[in-house]
């Protein structure tokens, strides 16, 4: 019964909003959002720790991955090991990030978006700029905490003698809120920093003097204004353009290239020529022939135009519009400032790490001169012994407690009369009296030095400010390392250029298979005998077009199927089927090819004899379904479609029987049956030709000979009459 008193009934509702809100401040502050003084999540902390602890300096030997993870995993950051992996990785990715905290030996990934080696086969250790980060750390310049299973402590913050947090930026999602904090050039922000440092009140203005936009290890060029920058960096959020970086290479015949050699932060560089090799397929961009990708350690994109008339600007600017070669990059500058996460603008960042570097400069000030008061502590017991040699040699040997008897004679701490008496005897040479005396000096001086140091706000900003031009002189903009590497181009000065790159009007020929496949060749080109088809295929229907049409298809099934000429796969290859572009069940096949005209029209007819005339307009259909025009009872399909050439038309039956009626006797529908075009005792109909009789009947045999029948009077009739036997010679196919 106890036990059970202690339980108490909470309502399901409380329940959970306590367990989520503890859910939501563990992932934004133990794994999504970085901490403002070094940048680093808990996860990066962790790594670099555990790393110095392993004594993998830059001067080291590289150790396997797998074996920092699992020191990281079982001492620092109980969670799974492809997590912790996946987190030193990015460390050691130039693409992913500014300036590196890992040296990776192996497969750490590429821009291309490939993962990394197993954690068994690669190997790392730490950079310079780590070491920067972690400058003191054994010195009590940062509060430790204890471990998950308080075995061991590890550190609250590092130390940070580098603006980790700009320079290299941080991403992450938590619990309602996110941080993107763009990448940035550290001599701008040592520059920035130190104008801080003099004047703590500047204006946003001055300091986009010194950093005026982020700078990405994959370089590319900004495309804002200064009134953007500016808000985005008062603010805190925004977002940037960011476009590649692209040159013309000219060749032979006044032909050219345009190859693009940086691309915009966090582009995946397969997935990005993927994309535009598919807008080269798909038509959308028409003035781009090819893109080749030849890049090796240096990236190279190779852009080539369909032909010397294009305008570069144009092509690239067509690029920008539909691929990533232009991407937005959001900005929200969120981070943990005194376990409170928040928005910051670019001053509160700077001052948040200049101030950190303060602290650290304080703790590590103390805690040298508390070792050197420890020290001079002990120097000042080896005097009193040099002093007093014999009597205190006789005191060693002859007295049960020599240490009390030190201690009382000479006023000494227990901590000086153990020291002596730790003593080796060869430090009791005259030479070791002169070090000794000479070490006590200078520390004497070091600790005066110190003091007031600490005593003086000035000295120490000033010490901070010598740290900060070191730290600028390495990382220098006139170094390959520090150089700056993403362009910043003001919006103002891009030329607003039109995307003119339409369709060249150019004409082609459009080439069904048997089985259904299409394609659309040049005309110049276009020798149809020469064509390859697949095996057993053949040509079934060439139409002329011109790469700006819009085509009609007519099918066995009475629908109408719509189809830009320019969406049609190049003359390359056996082409496409035509299946993937229109919805036709089997057993139903295209009949005929027109091109869409407006005020153009069309007749229509069924293997019943049915028929009508039909407006081009009326056959326009955006659905792959395609649109039911002609519609059909059990057993009847399409026949034939025709465009209006003549006043009259003739209906050929397969009992060879012909009728030629006066268009006019035929309705013009927008869709229907239609009305009855020639009567049969037996058979179907067969054909259907437009002419204009005064002129005779033309036909093609089956040989592609043209038939010519002058007097064709006789057949003249009216709707849905039988018709008579066709004229002698007529071909039966």
């Amino acid at each position: 019964m106890e036990l059970i008193d202690r339980f108490e009934d909470v309502g399901f509702v409380d329940a959970l909003e306590e367990r989520y809100l503890a859910y939501a401040l563990t992932t934004i502050m133990d794994r999504a959002l970085p901490d403002v003084r070094d940048g680093l999540k808990p996860v990066h902390r962790r790594l670099l720790y555990s790393m110095h602890k392993l004594n993998l300096s830059p001067n080291s030997s590289f150790k396997k991955s797998a074996r920092i993870v699992g020191d990281v995993m079982g001492r620092f950051h109980p969670h799974g090991d492809q997590a912790i992996y996946d987190a030193l990785v990015r460390l050691a990715q130039d693409f992913s990030v500014r300036w590196p905290l890992v040296n990776g030996q192996g497969n750490f990934g590429n821009v291309d978006g490939d993962n990394a080696a197993a954690m068994r086969y690669t190997e790392s250790k730490l950079t310079e700029v780590s070491q920067l980060l972690l400058e003191g750390i054994e010195e009590e310049a940062v509060d430790f905490q204890s471990t998950y299973d308080e075995v061991d402590l590890e550190p609250l913050v590092l130390p940070a003698n580098f603006p980790n947090l700009l320079a290299n930026g941080s991403s992450g999602i938590a619990v309602g809120m996110a941080t993107s904090i763009p990448p940035h050039n550290v001599e701008e922000l040592c520059n920035a920093a130190l104008h801080l440092i003099r004047n703590r009140n500047s204006r946003l203005e001055k300091l986009l003097e010194f950093i005026p936009a982020p700078d990405f290890p994959t370089g590319g060029e900004i495309i804002e204004n200064d009134e953007t920058r500016l808000n985005i960096y008062k603010t805190g959020k925004g977002s940037l353009r960011i476009r590649a970086k692209w040159s013309l290479e000219k060749e032979k015949r006044g032909l050219w290239k345009i190859v693009v050699h940086e691309i915009p932060y966090q582009v995946n560089k397969g997935k990005l020529i993927e994309k535009i090799a598919q807008l080269i397929i798909d038509k959308k961009i028409h003035i781009l022939e090819d893109i080749r990708d030849e890049s090796s350690e240096i990236l190279r994109i190779v852009l080539i135009p369909r032909s010397r008339e294009v305008i570069p600007e144009h092509l690239m600017e067509a690029l920008f519009e539909f691929s990533d070669l232009e991407t937005r990059f959001s900005i929200n500058l969120n981070a943990i400032n005194n376990q409170v996460p928040r928005v910051h603008n670019l001053r509160e960042l700077l001052l948040s790490w200049i101030d950190h570097r303060r602290e650290v400069l304080i703790k590590r000030t103390q805690y040298r001169k508390k070792t050197i008061i420890q020290r001079l502590e002990i120097l000042e017991g080896y005097l009193i012994v040099y002093a007093n040699l014999d009597k205190i040699i006789s005191i060693i040997r002859n007295e049960d407690e020599p240490k009390l008897k030190l201690i009382k004679i000479f006023k000494m701490t227990e901590y000086q009369a153990q020291s002596i008496l730790n003593m080796q005897l060869k430090s009791l040479r005259k030479l070791e009296e002169i070090k000794i005396k000479e070490e006590f000096n200078r520390l004497d001086s070091e600790k005066n030095i110190l003091i007031k140091l600490l005593k003086s706000v000035e000295q120490q900003w000033k010490l901070i400010s010598d740290e900060i031009k070191a730290l600028k002189k390495i990382y220098s903009k006139k170094t390959e390392l520090g150089k700056r590497r993403t362009k910043i181009s003001n919006i103002d000065v891009i030329k607003d250029f039109e995307l003119n790159f339409e369709i060249p009007d150019e004409k082609i020929t459009i080439v069904l298979s048997k089985y259904g496949w299409i394609k659309s060749i040049k005309d110049k080109k276009s020798n149809l005998s020469e064509i390859k088809f697949k095996d057993d295929d053949e040509l079934f229907i060439s139409h002329p077009a011109m790469s700006k049409d819009k085509l009609l298809f007519f099918a066995s099934n009475g629908k109408f199927y719509t189809l830009a000429a320019s969406l049609l796969p190049s003359g390359r290859g056996y082409g496409s089927p035509l299946k993937l572009m229109f919805d036709l069940d089997d057993g139903e096949e295209i009949l005929s090819v027109h091109t869409y005209e407006e005020n153009k029209k069309i007749i229509m007819a069924s293997k019943f004899g049915n028929g009508f005339i039909v407006k081009h307009d009326d056959l326009i259909s955006n659905r792959k379904s395609g649109k039911q025009i002609l519609n059909l009872g059990d057993n009847d399909k399409s026949i034939k479609a025709i465009e209006v050439e003549g006043k009259e038309i003739a209906i050929i039956g397969e009992n060879r029987k012909m009728l030629i009626i006066p268009i006019s006797e035929l309705p013009e529908m927008s869709k229907g049956k239609g009305v009855r075009l020639q009567r049969y005792k037996e058979g179907y109909l067969k054909d259907i030709i437009s002419l204009n009789s005064q002129d005779g009947l033309f036909v093609k045999d089956s040989s592609g000979r043209n038939r010519h029948f002058k007097n064709v009077r006789n057949w003249i009739g009216k709707r849905s009459q039988a018709g008579k036997i066709v004229p002698k010679g007529f071909p039966r196919q």
